[in-house]
């Protein structure tokens, strides 16, 4: 009796068909969860700018951008331009982590006891999923660098994949207020001494910008979105992530759509290597890079956008008409 049964060539026809569908359905399966971490990253923003928004709500200002990156955040120190930490650590009571802004009071906002130091050390260790695109890299400490005056800084710590509109003024979203002493920065603050920043975005620098002060529109003007990273430096330090989050006005916390008054615009870019800029927006995804606008929407901005109309977008008060798409 003849058996039934698979001729060698049959097996191998079956096994090249499997091996072709898998290779159609790769690609798919990639581009799926590739949409799952775009959506999330957005939602990521949508809450920071709900977060922010409702600083806005209680205090009549939104979050103020810190400092300099030689200063943490002070929950002594509330909201506004005598806060020293960033605009991350100024809405960590409106994302449901208030028990993190609150460790390091001390109730001495003349001074920095130890107290302060040890639990702005604490805080600037921690990771939080909200502040990472899961397309880039996962909430976990990564290594810090430099000093900071008022923690004892970790060698690990969090680090956020989205930055403050710094505008468009210049080539640099560095601080005008290098405070070196803490007793230097109150008194300038007490006698609002403080150097006036010259960037023109809505958190940058000892600022308290209100509502009022978008005149370009809050559905017209970015407030915060993805920032350009090398991905050799996800896991490293470098000049434009080196800091953390809480640390104040810096290129980890801020970027820039370029200058404005000479047209020079910075184009924003997906993540690549061999490149190290640290001032422009951008991002891991492919396309676009994700920001929330003043008034709580999320948009996705091309790469190639105008560069005339990311400048604009991303000042808050320059008089010019400019949406998006």
């Amino acid at each position: 009796m003849r058996q039934k049964g698979f001729t060698l060539v049959e097996l191998l026809v079956v096994i090249a068909i499997i091996g072709m569908l898998v290779g159609l359905l790769l690609p798919a399966v990639q581009q799926a969860r590739e949409a799952a971490r775009t959506m999330q990253c957005s939602n990521n923003l949508k809450n920071i700018g709900l977060a922010a928004l409702n600083h806005e709500s209680t205090t009549k200002a939104f979050p103020s951008g810190g400092w300099n990156w030689n200063w943490s955040g002070d929950p002594d120190a509330g909201f506004g331009p005598a806060q020293p930490g960033s605009w991350c650590y100024s809405i960590l009571p409106f994302i449901e982590q208030n028990a993190l802004y609150q460790l390091g009071r001390d109730n001495d906002i003349e001074s920095v006891s130890g107290t302060q130091k040890e639990g702005a050390g604490q805080c600037m260790s921690t990771a939080l999923p909200i502040f990472n695109c899961p397309s880039r890299r996962t909430a976990k400490p990564y290594q810090l660098s430099t000093t900071v005056y008022n923690a004892n800084k970790p060698n690990m710590g969090g680090k956020s994949d989205y930055a403050a509109s710094a505008g468009a003024y210049d080539n640099t979203v560095s601080s005008s207020n290098g405070f070196g002493d803490y007793t230097s920065g109150r008194k300038a603050i007490k006698n609002k001494t403080w150097t006036i920043s010259k960037l023109t975005g809505v958190m940058y620098d000892c600022s308290e910008t209100t509502m009022g002060e978008i005149r370009d529109g809050t559905s017209n003007t970015y407030l915060v979105g993805e920032k350009f990273v090398n991905p050799d430096r996800y896991e490293s330090t470098t000049s434009q992530d080196d800091n953390g989050m809480f640390a104040g006005q810096d290129q980890d916390n801020a970027r820039t759509a370029g200058k404005l008054s000479s047209n020079s615009a910075k184009q924003p870019r997906q993540d690549r290597k061999g490149y190290d800029g640290s001032i422009e927006f951008g991002s891991s995804h492919a396309g676009a890079f994700g920001v929330v606008m003043c008034d709580g929407s999320v948009q996705r901005i091309s790469y190639s956008v105008d560069g005339q109309a990311h400048m604009y977008l991303a000042t808050r008060n320059d008089g010019e008409v400019a949406r998006v798409e």
